[in-house]
């Protein structure tokens, strides 16, 4: 027995004791590899998955450095038995390898028993042609990211060495007149270009689209890059001619609004996902150029048609840049398979730690039902009881005091029912933005805001991703799309910017205890108490009282 921070359990869970003296230590070395499942007060409970090790075999981490991280931060002997799992899991990446032979995409491997089980597959059978030798068997090019998805699926994830297309090139140039890369954004886009696809996992408000930009300068290709929503993507573009040498005549946007093809196009997730009549009309946009990379924002929120057709991209270069591969459909199989696995993960106190995000405090405000509430809370059916718990009024008085406590400093207010927002628009004296609010009018808040013109705004889930808003500092959060972890990421990311005084950025959650809304607040926070954020729980009634 020593004094580790880690319990280690046969069944590949890992504890962590939160108060330990080298918690955080411990917490950051297993971080690569162990997902966090639950975060109560004290002890944490991470699982080691298989496409955890895999992620990390991929980006770099080899099984004695997995295992040496649990045993030295294990307080009791770790189990022989999962050490030598781990060491065969991580051992499973690689033993069949997707590459070029000639002119030819074959599946090799190192260990024939291998691919004579993955060749007796009723679903990875058709995916593969005639058998060259014992080691080799032909692919279909055409399945290359099918059978990849299929591999992983039976526990044998392939690493794909098969190259890339060049694309059309293109000259882009960064403009580092006046700023560059950061030493990790260099890091990022060099991980991505030696890997040649996969995925960045950067803090929001650490310039994941400056890594894109490193990634396009490096390419110097044609690029299509996929966005969340219209807002996005004209950020993506002003960002894009500010930093690089591109013009605005090299760069389209693909959007509801407009429909334009250029060296450079920006289009969202929304419109190559339209389907009319059974058929997606504007898949033809894949093919509109020949692209050379292809950059996809939120990778995260990658809609299910938008892996059906990465599936037929495997010879483009892919980017994915994300802040949380946490998806909550489960899809991050997909993510591994058909963008790539992790190729770059800063962990957010890092970042922090260098002054490139704001220090945070973040803090969960429990509020108390009335009598009248809690009987009708408990007699509601349970698909109405989130929406009860979430929009109880109690919650408009609380966000008056948090607002009233940081006036002057720039607040945003956030939630998910549109009633519960224009309640506290009107109570608050602040602006609204809704899916409702036109893209101009949106600009037009955001930039008020930005530039202190109003210093809070009512927001529905519109603004979870891809919202510039450098200088916010406080965010509110009354309610969430359930338990959603990456919502949560997304929201604490409004207020990370580094702020101009070097200040702290404050987070509150405001829950209702004793309900659903403070199981699905439990289930938010899990991301960011695995990147080392503790919330405090503070009561309402303990909040000072407005003057």
């Amino acid at each position: 027995m020593t004094d580790g921070a880690l319990i280690v359990q046969s069944d590949k869970t890992v504890l962590l004791e939160v108060d330990h003296p080298r918690a955080e230590e411990a917490r950051r070395a297993i971080a690569p590899f162990a997902e966090l499942e639950r975060a109560p007060e004290h002890i944490h409970t991470y699982r080691v998955t298989p496409l955890g090790l895999w992620n990390a075999r991929a980006a770099g981490h080899d099984a004695e450095q997995v295992v040496d991280a649990l045993v030295t931060h294990s307080r009791y002997p770790v189990p022989h038995a999962l050490l030598v799992d781990v060491a065969d899991t991580m051992d499973r990446y690689g033993r069949l390898v997707l590459e070029k032979d000639g002119d030819r995409l074959v599946l090799r491997t190192t260990d024939r028993p291998v691919l004579e089980e993955v060749l007796r597959h009723k679903k990875i059978k058709p995916l593969l042609g005639d058998r060259l030798d014992e080691l080799t068997v032909l692919v279909h090019p055409s399945e290359r990211g099918h059978l990849k998805q299929e591999l992983l699926k039976v526990g044998w994830p392939a690493e794909d060495r098969a190259g890339y297309v060049d694309g059309e090139a293109h000259p882009i140039d960064l403009r580092e007149d006046d700023w560059s890369l950061r030493p990790y954004q260099q890091q990022a886009v060099d991980g991505f270009w030696h890997g040649g696809s996969g995925v960045v996992v950067l803090p929001c408000g650490a310039g994941k689209t400056l890594v894109g930009a490193g990634a396009m300068a490096r390419s110097a290709t044609t690029t299509l890059i996929l966005v969340t929503n219209t807002v996005a993507a004209r950020q993506w573009r002003d960002e894009l001619i500010a930093r690089t040498s591109l013009t605005e005549d090299e760069i389209g946007e693909y959007s509801g609004a407009r429909k334009e093809i250029r060296p450079v196009t920006i289009a969202t997730y929304q419109v190559l996902t339209l389907k009319r009549k059974g058929v997606y009309p504007h898949l033809d946009l894949l093919d509109a150029r020949d692209w050379g990379l292809i950059v996809y924002d939120e990778v995260h929120l990658l809609p299910a048609p938008i892996f059906r057709m990465t599936a037929d991209l495997q010879a483009r270069r892919r980017l994915g840049l994300t802040a949380t591969l946490v998806r909550e459909d489960g899809r991050e199989d997909d993510v591994f398979s058909l963008i790539g696995p992790k190729r770059y993960d800063a962990p957010w106190k890092d970042i922090e730690a260098q002054g490139y995000i704001a220090p945070a405090d973040c803090v969960e405000v429990r509020v108390s039902l009335s009598d009248s509430e809690r009987m009708a809370y408990a007699t509601a059916e349970p698909e109405d009881r989130y929406r009860l718990a979430s929009c109880s009024p109690v919650k408009d008085r609380v966000v008056e005091r948090l607002v009233e406590r940081h006036r002057g400093a720039q607040t945003l207010v956030i939630g998910q029912y549109l009633d519960q927002l224009e309640t506290l628009s009107q109570r608050l004296g602040a602006e609204l933005i809704t899916g409702e609010t036109s893209v101009a009018a949106r600009r037009r808040l955001f930039g008020a805001f930005r530039n202190g013109e109003i210093d809070t705004l009512v927001v529905s889930k519109v603004a979870n991703f891809s919202i510039d808003l450098p200088e916010a500092s406080v965010a509110i959060q009354v309610s969430g799309t359930f338990g959603s972890r990456q919502e949560e990421a997304q929201r604490l990311g409004r207020v990370l910017r580094p702020k101009k005084d070097a200040g702290t950025a404050h987070f509150y959650t405001v829950v209702t205890r004793d309900t659903v809304d403070a199981d699905f607040a439990a289930h938010r926070q899990r991301f960011l108490a695995e990147q080392g954020y503790a919330y405090r729980i503070v009561d309402a009634e303990d909040l000072p009282q407005p003057t």
